[in-house]
């Protein structure tokens, strides 16, 4: 049994995200939240929310009701989104293109036997 949540098109470069979701992969999902809530990240914020989904997902659906207590992150990852093209102007009339990232974010909660 495994719950999962996605969260699309956040406005956040890929690599940034990685880097926190490597800290929380594979520990208990309280411990997960509390490393999240404490992390000094732009990614956090995002992480908080969704792995707070993923454990709701768990819990709340019918066909699952898991226990919130034996909750892990049994996988978490990030895929590039559209990036966004932006342009800014430079010297002599030319011109640097700017790539706003996005991503695709995705953590599964399975519970432990």
């Amino acid at each position: 049994m495994e719950a999962k949540a996605t969260l699309k098109y956040a406005r956040i470069s890929p690599r940034k995200v990685k880097i926190v979701l490597d800290l929380i992969r594979g520990k208990d999902a309280g411990t997960a939240m509390a490393i999240l809530k404490n992390t000094n990240k732009s990614a956090s914020e995002y992480l908080v929310k969704l792995l707070g989904s993923a454990i709701a997902n768990a819990v709340n659906d019918p066909g699952k009701q898991m226990d919130e207590t034996k909750l892990y992150v049994s996988e978490c990852f990030v895929c590039p989104g559209p990036t966004l093209k932006r342009i800014m102007p430079r010297a002599k009339g030319s011109a640097d293109r700017i790539l706003k990232r996005t991503s695709h974010v995705t953590i599964v909660v399975k519970e432990r036997d």
